[in-house]
Parts: structure tokens; C-alpha cells; sequence
């Protein structure tokens, strides 16, 4: 199963430069599909691919931007905006969103509304991994009508079919129950598949 494109397609020349080719060809790509995934390696920059990806769907939408961070992390992708040349990035812990891309630690989700934003980043989303989570249903809940979302981790590259479809679930493109449902039936004896 796959989900609808439902983004657009970029100039390539409107990206950061500071992006390597293939770094380019995947933001570009997470462009195109609207609700994505970089599920890519630790030190392949994907802070500087959802910077680029976050600020194209605010020029393509005019919309705000919440690209959610870990907490010792926002301050890092504050300078990794600037080293890329991405422009109203400001880090938020009130709920304000006064730039173009509001960074802000998972703790204060509570604190926006998500009718502020046309568009979503978790990094280091493996923080969905928790089907029981308190953060992980606080962060399905406050995306559903957010149109762009982009899902970035070195950790999952999913590592079961739980995280799977909590991953999908986010993304819009199956509840975690519909990917269970889809993809792993009972047989009713001791092994599942």
C-alpha cells in the first residue's frame, strides 16, 4: 500500500547549495510525497534535509512550520539553519509561533495549536516507537490535520512491525491497526506472521 503524493515538485536550484546531490534528490523526493520518512544513517545530515524540506513547504504553502527536536537538540538546528543559509528559524518553548519554522522540544508540544501550522518535522522520530506512549498518541492527535509531515530518525529504519505502523500512522497513510489488520494475520497457533 502506498500513500497519494499530495506535495509538489521543487526547483532543484531553490534548495541550499551545502546540500550533497543525493541529499537533494531525497529532499526533493519528501517534497513530491508530501509525507515522507528520512530514515537515513547518523551523520548523513538530515538536519539539513528537513531544514530544506520545512522551508520549501513554507514558501510553496505560505504556512508556519513546527519541526519538533529532542531536547538538547534545538539549539544544534538553530546553527545547522544558519550554516545552511535557511532564514525564520527560531526555537519556541511558549507555544508562539512567530518564524517561518518554529523549533521546539517534544516537552512543549501541549503548549501550540496545531491550526498554527501547515507542516510538521520529528526529529529523531523513533520517539514514536512507544505504541502505548503518551507522546506518541499526543503527537498522532496534533497532526491529524496538518498536511505535510516529515518523519526523520537514524533509529528506526523500523525495527518491528509495532514501530512500522506507528511510523505509518503518523504519516496518514494507515492507522497502525488498519497496517496489523493488512499486513500480519493470526493463525490462531503459537507463531504469527
Amino acid at each position: 500500500i502506498y500513500a497519494q503524493e499530495s506535495g509538489f515538485t521543487p526547483k532543484r536550484s531553490s534548495l541550499p547549495k551545502r546540500l550533497f546531490e543525493w541529499q537533494r534528490d531525497l529532499a526533493c523526493w519528501g517534497l513530491r510525497r508530501g509525507r515522507a520518512a528520512f530514515w537515513t544513517a547518523t551523520g548523513t545530515g538530515k538536519t539539513g534535509m528537513q531544514l530544506s524540506w520545512a522551508e520549501q513547504v513554507h514558501k510553496h504553502t505560505h504556512n508556519k512550520l513546527l519541526l519538533l527536536t529532542p531536547l538538547a537538540v534545538a539549539e544544534q538546528t538553530i546553527e545547522e539553519a544558519t550554516k545552511f543559509g535557511i532564514k525564520g528559524v527560531s526555537i519556541s518553548r511558549d507555544g508562539a509561533a512567530k518564524h517561518s519554522i518554529t523549533v521546539a522540544n517534544y516537552e512543549n508540544l501541549h503548549k501550540f495549536s496545531a491550526s498554527d501550522f501547515g507542516g510538521i518535522v520529528l526529529d529523531e522520530a523513533s520517539i514514536l516507537k512507544g505504541y502505548d506512549g503518551a507522546t506518541r498518541k499526543q503527537i498522532t492527535e496534533f497532526v491529524q490535520r496538518i498536511d505535510y509531515r516529515l518523519s526523520c530518525t537514524a533509529t528506526p529504519a523500523p525495527n518491528d512491525y509495532m514501530e512500522i505502523g506507528t511510523q505509518a500512522e503518523f504519516l496518514g497513510v494507515m492507522t497502525r491497526t488498519e497496517m496489523l489488520a493488512t499486513f500480519f494475520v493470526h493463525d490462531g497457533g503459537e507463531t504469527t506472521k
